[in-house]
Parts: C-alpha cells; structure tokens; sequence
C-alpha cells in the first residue's frame, strides 16, 4: 500500500484550541473508565528497524508514535515511527476483535504513541506490515502535529519548535544523528591514540585562554564576580604541567558577541594538547581527526556553502609567506614590523589590489581584508595555513631565528571558513608574561577593547613550575559538523541555538 500524504491542512488558532480542549477531555474520560492513557511501563521488544529486518511471520511487539493513519470500515492501516525509522501496522476488526477495534477507531489519532503485537506480513505492495494482534494507547498526544508542517517553514519557527521539526522533517533528524557521530569519531580518534579526555570548570574567575568577550555572573556565597568560560586553553595547560601529556576536551564555551551563521552565543569546542608536540604534530593529528569524522559518516565529499569539498587526506599544507609572495608579489616581511602591522604600508597593498576597507579599520583587519579576498578565497577544500605573522598570533611561539612569524596553522574549507587553529604553545613563563601584560595594557587603554584577554597570574605561577614543550589545537565541533553536513547555517546543528524572545 503507498503511503497516504496528511489529509487536513493546518487549522486556525481557535480550531486548534478546540481540538487541545477535546483531547484533554478524552483523556480525562479515559482515566475515569480505569483504562490509563499513560502508563508507567510497556514491554517493547523491537525497534521499527529489528521488526523490518525480521522475518515473515515472526512475532514483533513494537512501540512508536502514529505518524499516519487510514481507516477504512472494518480495517485500518497505519505508520508508527520510533527512533529508528517507521513500519506500517495493519489492524483489522475479525482479528483484533469488535470492542478493541472500536477502541482503536475512536481513540487512538495521529501523534498518538502506540504499542503493537502482532505478526509479520507482506501487503499486495511488498510492504512488510504488522498484522495486530493487539493496539494499546501508551501516551495520548493531546496538540495536534503540523501535519503538512505549515507554519513552520520558516527557520524561526522550526528553531522554536525544535521537537516539531525533528518530528516532521527527516533530514533534520539526520543531521543530529550525524553530529553525534561526527563527535562519537572524534573522541575514538584521540582514545586511541593514548588522550585523555578532562573536564574543567565553566564558571571562571578570569576569562582568559582566548581574546573574547565573556558572560559575567555572580557567585553570593563567595561574593566574587564569575565568567562563562570563553575558552579552555589555561586550565589544560595546568594539566599538562601537571603531568597529563595528552589531554582533550569537549564542551560548551560562552561568548558574549554578535550572532550570524557561523556565530552562536554558546558553542561547542574542542581543545587539546600533547606534550612533546608542536605545530606539525598538531597538523597531522588534525588531518586524522577530519578524515575519520568524514568516514564515520560515509562523507568522503561535501557541498558547502555552494563548494563541493574532497575530504579525503592528505590535505594541502601551505606556508602563509610563499603564498603572499605569489599574491601580491612581495615579501610578507614588507608589512611587518616585530610583532606589530605597518597599517601603511597594508593599507596601500589593499589600495593597489582592489580589496576594499574602511577608512577606521586597524591594521589586524587590513590584513584580514586581503587575506581572505586574494589568498584563502580560491581553496575549497581543506587547506592547512602555516607561519602566521606575529601581529595576528601574540600567543604562539615565534618560528625559531624569525621573531616576525610564528609557528601556528589554521585549518579553512570552502574559501575562508576556519575550522581549526593550532600553536606550539608558549612554555617559557617570561615570554608569556609579558604578553599577556601587552593585552591587559591595551585593555587598560582602550576602554572599547572588551575583547582583551585578562592577565592570569595564577597560570604564570604554575608555568613557572615548568612546562614541557607543547602542541595545543582548538577546533570548532559546530562548523565541522556544518561542513560535513553540509549546512550553512550553525543554528542548523544545534538544537536549541539562541534566539530572541518571541513577539507577543
């Protein structure tokens, strides 16, 4: 039998009203005559996906909920839906018998969650179906499901109706198995190779580790200010100090910035070190944990943001001093000066090549201009970029005999969006200490740079215990997730993303 589409469209608020008040008062009949439509307990023995697999005529007791339903006089047909996908059920009058089947008739709806027994049959179609034995009521959906899921097309109405479009819309549903699985790659790719994974606290007393705006709160019992945790960096390297060679991280950080496709207030991230490392070990552990996620989903290419994308590694590794020389022919060295921009100097490249800017921008944002329109724009799929300058990476060690350059990559598909970012970490504590000291300077200056990370004495003191040399990367779960899913948008791949108060 083929599937029936829904056959009501959505109806008016006041219709919807009536039809929550009939059910409520169903359901309150129903527990007045001693039968519960809720119970506490049913005996499911197979999913959906275990009865389909097995064979004709085989008992099956299965749980789901009523997705859709046709009654026809002295038999029905209907698809139940579990986690695991649907199966059609087929209740008829002579087998179930008169009272029960009447039962069915009248109270069991679509939305209903239901439990049948019965045997395997193929229909006339070759669908495998449930003859049913026996339907129980084991949860009585009271709200009517969008059965054509009008009203809910538009993003912000699915994103507030999160249960309602993973309900209707199978390839949300898609999605977030694939991001677990994506996650679950992950994690197997470092517990194999002798990581730890650590957890370390949310609620802060100084939000450092990354130059972010935080969340601020208040603890009373301590009476000191707290911060949502912006990044994870201090507290890991604590730990390797301490001993923990290689250690990782996956969880939630706080920013308090804008929002927009690839921003969300609250984020999944993951960080992680290993002592002994450093920028190379870091690069080649990245391209394993991308290509292992990519596999664990049967991804070896992806459509993002209107690119197609080989995930397959090795990728491509470039040196961010070759491929300036080949953009603006010149030597990055000629907008340089120590740890600082020549703005000038940027400026008038800018000007030369076409890359528009505004008047106000700093030097950091120049650089970003040309970067991303003359360089990382032309790569689609995964490239590793090495050897940043010093001015845009004050947090990484300095490429041996060049103080201008240090050793850091960042990872970028589909022309420019960044997915990974990694360091041979500071360990000398003098080196560390004074930058930090030029951040909380600048912050100090300026009162508009809230982004300023926060001197943190208390991870100097434990430097000062000494710190193996150290690879460290950080890699944004959410965008991983986006690219392979191939989603352009991070509310997307996340359940429950942060969205305005709705309009009254």
């Amino acid at each position: 039998m083929q599937e029936t589409k829904p056959q009501t469209q959505e109806k008016p608020a006041s219709a919807i009203e009536e039809i929550i008040k009939n059910k409520y008062a169903e359901a309150a009949t129903l527990k007045a005559e001693g039968l519960n439509p809720y119970p506490n307990h049913v005996e499911v023995r197979q999913t959906c996906a275990q009865a389909k697999e097995a064979a004709l005529e085989s008992a099956v007791s299965v749980a789901g909920r009523v997705v859709q339903l046709r009654l026809m006089g002295k038999a029905a047909f209907a698809h139940i839906k579990d986690g695991t996908g649907k199966i059609q059920i087929y209740a008829q009058k002579d087998l179930l018998g008169e009272d029960k089947y009447n039962f069915f008739k009248k109270h069991i709806a679509a939305g209903d969650f239901v439990l049948v027994s019965g045997h395997l049959f193929l229909t006339k179609t070759e669908e495998k179906t449930i003859k049913a034995d026996s339907v129980g009521l084991i949860s009585k959906a009271i709200r009517p499901l969008p059965e054509k899921f009008h009203g809910l097309q538009d993003t912000e109405a699915r994103l507030r109706s999160r249960h309602l479009d993973l309900i209707a819309n199978e390839d949300v549903r898609e999605i977030f198995i694939k991001r677990a699985k994506i996650i679950s790659s992950i994690r197997k790719t470092l517990d194999d190779k002798g990581y730890l994974e650590v957890e370390t606290p949310v609620l802060m007393p100084n939000a450092g580790g990354a130059i972010a705006k935080p969340f601020e709160t208040y603890h009373n019992a301590l009476k000191m200010p707290l911060f949502l945790r912006i990044a994870l960096e201090l507290y890991h390297k604590r730990l390797v100090i301490g001993g923990l060679d290689r250690i990782y991280e996956i969880g939630r950080m706080f920013r308090n910035e804008g929002i927009d496709s690839t921003h969300n207030p609250e984020f999944t991230m993951m960080e992680l070190y290993q002592a002994y490392g450093d920028v190379n070990t870091m690069a080649d552990l990245f391209e394993e944990i991308l290509g292992n996620a990519a596999a664990a989903i049967g991804a070896e290419k992806a459509l993002y943001r209107g690119r197609e994308i080989n995930l397959k590694p090795p990728y491509k590794r470039l040196s961010l001093p070759a491929v300036w020389k080949e953009a603006f022919g010149a030597d990055i060295r000629e907008v340089l000066n120590g740890r600082e921009f020549r703005r000038g100097e940027l400026a008038a490249l800018a000007k030369k090549h076409g890359v528009p800017f505004k008047e106000d921008d700093d030097a950091a944002k120049i650089f970003d201009a040309l970067f991303d329109e003359r360089i990382i724009n032309s790569h689609s799929d995964p490239v590793i970029m090495l050897d940043y300058p010093t001015a845009v990476s004050p947090f990484s060690k300095t490429k041996p005999g060049d103080a201008e350059l240090v050793e850091r990559f960042e990872a970028f598909v589909a022309g420019g969006q960044e997915i990974a970012n990694a360091y041979s970490e500071i360990n000398d504590p003098a080196d560390q200490l004074a930058r930090l000291k030029d951040q909380a300077a600048a912050k100090a200056a300026d009162k508009k740079n809230e982004d300023a990370d926060i001197l943190d004495m208390d991870y100097i003191v434990a430097m000062e215990s000494g710190m193996p040399p150290t690879g460290g990367m950080g890699i944004g779960i959410d965008r991983i997730v986006m690219m392979l899913t191939g989603q352009d948008s991070i509310r997307e791949v996340i359940f429950f993303p942060t969205l305005k108060n709705a309009e009254k």
